[in-house]
């Protein structure tokens, strides 16, 4: 089924990459485009006034052009750009998960689909987890022969 394809940690893994790789080539083709994300996992630094944050729907589209492109980069899988809101062009520093990004978007096309269905519960593993390194030790440890590698 969609559904099982879709909530798959490893599917998201593989969206999340193409997503990055396809926005760092945009970058480097100094290519404009917009985002339409989930606003509900959007950071704003500083936050924006409620007048208008309370603007804002559910998927909102941002377009990322002139100075807002110029700032953009990805960190720590998050698209950032400082963009300016409002008739006062309030300036915010903006943070967007790259799976909460749905599309990726150029002369209002979509060239960019994301279908990964992540729940908020469920996040997307890391190159370095913990928990597969504190497997592999377990593992190790578990060899009688490999204790001699460990220091007392």
């Amino acid at each position: 089924m969609l559904e099982n394809v879709i909530e798959d940690n490893n599917f998201a893994i593989l969206m999340q990459n193409h997503m990055q790789e396809l926005l760092i080539h945009f970058f480097n083709q100094e290519q404009n485009f917009g985002i339409l994300c989930k606003i509900e996992d959007v950071s704003f630094e500083p936050r924006l006034p409620e007048s208008i944050n309370s603007e804002f729907r559910p998927l909102t589209l941002f377009f990322l052009a002139g100075y807002t492109f110029e700032t953009a980069e990805i960190i720590d899988n998050k698209l950032i750009f400082e963009a300016g809101f409002g008739a006062e062009n309030f300036g915010s520093l903006v943070s967007v998960p790259l799976l909460s990004i749905m599309q990726i978007i150029i002369d209002e096309t979509p060239v960019f689909i994301n279908l990964a269905s992540i729940r908020k519960e469920k996040k997307v593993a890391e190159k370095t987890d913990n928990n597969g390194v504190d497997n592999s030790m377990a593992s190790f440890l578990s060899n009688p022969e490999n204790s001699k590698f460990v220091k007392k």
